[in-house]
């Protein structure tokens, strides 16, 4: 049985987690998936900056869970979600670690969307 490994961010790979400094409303075809006044933003060393929304503030009826998972050694064991209003594009739209490593453990419960995958994500 072989183990996952696990990274801890540091210097060479900082990963940092702030409250957003905005309203984040994410839409697909001409829908509110997301509004949130509570999304944080995970900032990870050279990557763009992504938000991650609570589900509490995410309409989890217009997702359906995708089989498709992927591992990230920082952040741990990622699910995903399509929405099935956005057709093809929207396929695993979306990411979330419902079980992140402890360095990331305060973007659990979270929700963050591919931008090429859904039509719009504000910042208001």
């Amino acid at each position: 049985m072989s183990s996952k490994p696990v990274r801890i961010p540091g210097p060479d790979h900082p990963i940092t987690v702030e409250p957003a400094a905005a309203r984040i409303v994410v839409t697909v075809a001409g829908r509110t998936i997301a509004d949130s006044t509570h999304a944080l933003t995970l900032r990870e060393a050279s990557y763009p900056a992504v938000h991650y929304i609570p589900r509490a503030d995410v309409d989890m009826a217009a997702l359906e869970r995708s089989a498709t998972t992927s591992y990230c050694p920082y952040k741990g064991e990622a699910s995903y979600f399509s929405i099935p209003a956005g057709g093809d594009r929207s396929i695993d739209a979306i990411w979330t670690y419902e079980a992140p490593h402890d360095a990331v453990a305060v973007i659990r419960d979270h929700l963050a969307f591919y931008p090429s995958r859904v039509d719009a994500i504000e910042e208001r």
